[in-house]
């Protein structure tokens, strides 16, 4: 196990919780904001194709101390055909993002950046939702994306767009590359593929991460979350005989997303990879 110090602002003591990753680093999130244009949580998903839609969705059972909903940017490809299904990529962005309907802040990063700002398109339905703002406990952050949230989440989605379920993947840059490994190893019947963006996980997951292809990125000079967390996890992976490889930027700090997420081969990857069958 590795015991760190995870910067917030100023420095707190991290528990000891089996997680490979943070060391240290200064990161800061916007407060929320909300808009006329988001729909009622839960309400009928309204779509733009080749827009990014604003959405709340209503948490079946909320957890004590969670919020009721989550916010989430919903994204539909140019030529979105309710006649065809599509794959769907599900995004979980860093601490820094985190909030409770500050839409725009979602997407600095990452895909929803892809296809808002910089105007590009991608052949995926994007969910992209915001986590709460987690605790200053390192225990807080590396856990602060709950899987029975983002599961319920996707079925939500998956219930009322045209989704192609062999094709759903899971991607996330820092605190969401934590929730990557976590959300893949507590479901891998539900991904076809995961990327796993300077984050870190449990060495323990091994047998079930190698039910899943993954395809981890790091910076070489990372010094917010360790390089060693996600080498640790691809050894184990090995190790259990999965479908796993690593990048490493040489020169990168934490920010080795903005080089991944605009890289085209990292989405055909992804698209190569499917289920066997729906779930």
């Amino acid at each position: 196990m590795m015991r760190r110090d995870f910067l917030v602002g100023v420095i707190f003591a991290a528990a000891t919780v089996g997680w490979s990753g943070f060391q240290g680093g200064t990161l800061s999130a916007q407060e929320p904001t909300e808009t006329a244009s988001t729909t009622e949580a839960n309400s009928k998903i309204q779509i733009e194709p080749g827009e990014q839609t604003e959405n709340f969705f209503a948490i079946p059972k909320p957890a004590e101390g969670r919020p009721d909903r989550l916010p989430y940017l919903l994204y539909t490809p140019e030529d979105y055909d309710p006649g065809q299904r599509v794959p769907l990529l599900l995004f979980l962005h860093g601490l820094g993002e985190s909030g409770d309907g500050n839409f725009q802040q979602i997407a600095v990063h990452g895909p929803p950046k892809r296809v808002g700002k910089e105007g590009k398109e991608l052949p995926f339905v994007i969910v992209s939702p915001q986590s709460p703002m987690p605790g200053r406990d390192r225990k807080e952050v590396v856990e602060s994306w709950k899987a029975d949230e983002l599961m319920a989440l996707l079925d939500h989605v998956e219930g009322q767009l045209s989704i192609d379920t062999r094709r759903v993947y899971v991607t996330g840059l820092s605190m969401g590359g934590f929730g990557t490994w976590r959300l893949t190893a507590t479901h891998p019947e539900r991904f076809a593929a995961a990327i796993p963006i300077c984050g870190g996980g449990k060495t323990e997951w091994a047998d079930e991460l190698a039910k899943t292809p993954i395809w981890v990125f790091h910076g070489g000079q990372d010094s917010v979350v360790a390089l060693s967390g996600s080498e640790e996890m691809v050894t184990a992976i090995q190790r259990a005989g999965g479908d796993v490889k690593l990048t490493i930027y040489p020169d990168a700090g934490h920010d080795s997303w903005t080089a991944t997420y605009a890289n085209p081969e990292v989405y055909a990857w992804l698209l190569r990879h499917q289920l066997e069958q729906s779930n």
